[in-house]
């Protein structure tokens, strides 16, 4: 079995998440009920035993804006305790005048490899998280993240295809900074124009060298683990973008709303398994490993 960094996994306590206490509210992954509560670093290794995950890379899970320190701390010192996560990309608001303060006091914690605003606006109500669909190229956004580089840090870019011709300005702008697709794009649906709108998104995007995307989040827009659905979002990555540019991400505990860990990596496995042995080490080791040099 090829041995697999997962490159996006939450673990949290439910009294740090404003969104996992307030009243439910509709969400892209549906309803939310059973991760309502907290979810430990403990049940997340229980979870992924014996799938070949050795390293995992922590993304952030909004907590409170004044809280984004607390949560990089929180997470330093959970590995610190049981040698998991191996790598964090912590949160910052990029549309303050300056996000440098926030930067330096993350910067105390070692494991802190980049960060993520997410930008992803869509024309669903639900879908939406940013203040506007255009906030990505927004003036105060760009120079924020046009300061990462200073910092040896990486941008988590999360939008919708409709989104990426303007992901790619800002991209472009900072080509000393690796920029890292969630989800692979977003693709919402598999009508002929929703996958044309994705892929033609990719291809926008992969213009860029320092662009990655990661295999993530494949069950957001369907609420099921969809092994032909993985496949179709691993074989147009990989010609898209090529192996080199990609990497597995479980997005659990979201996921774990529809399928288990072991079903949801053997979809993925399988998928990426039929482009051969090359394919297999990128997707599953070697793009995390250059990106996010987990520990």
């Amino acid at each position: 079995m090829q041995k697999a960094i997962d490159a996006h996994f939450h673990i949290w306590r439910q009294q740090d998440q404003p969104w996992l206490v307030g009243p439910m509210v509709p969400r892209i992954f549906g309803p939310y009920e059973p991760i309502r509560r907290d979810y430990p670093i403990a049940e997340f290794l229980d979870d992924q035993k014996g799938s070949g995950v050795e390293k995992a890379v922590y993304v952030q899970t909004n907590w409170a804006k004044e809280d984004f320190e607390k949560e990089v701390a929180f997470l330093q010192k959970t590995a610190e305790e049981t040698g998991w996560p191996h790598a964090i990309v912590g949160y910052a608001d990029m549309t303050v005048e300056d996000v440098r303060p926030q930067i330096d006091r993350l910067m105390q914690y070692p494991l802190l490899r980049g960060v993520r605003m997410q930008l992803h606006w869509h024309e669903t109500p639900a879908f939406r998280f940013a203040a506007s669909p255009d906030q990505v190229i927004d003036p105060k956004v760009r120079a924020n993240v046009a300061r990462l580089k200073d910092y040896g840090l990486s941008f988590d870019l999360q939008l919708f295809p409709a989104q990426m011709k303007d992901g790619l300005t800002l991209v472009g702008d900072n080509p000393e900074t690796n920029f890292i697709l969630t989800h692979a794009g977003m693709l919402t649906g598999i009508e002929p124009e929703t996958t044309e709108a994705w892929k033609a998104g990719l291809r926008t995007l992969s213009a860029a060298p320092n662009v990655y995307a990661k295999l993530s989040g494949l069950g957001t827009f369907v609420h099921r683990n969809d092994p032909e659905l993985i496949a179709y979002i691993v074989d147009n990555a990989i010609q898209i973008l090529g192996s080199d540019r990609l990497m597995f991400g479980s997005n659990f505990p979201i996921e774990k709303l529809w399928t288990s860990h072991a079903e949801l990596i053997k979809a993925h496995r399988a998928a990426v398994t039929r482009h051969g042995p090359k394919a297999e080490a990128d997707i599953f080791w070697n793009t995390a490993k250059k990106v996010y040099r987990p520990v």
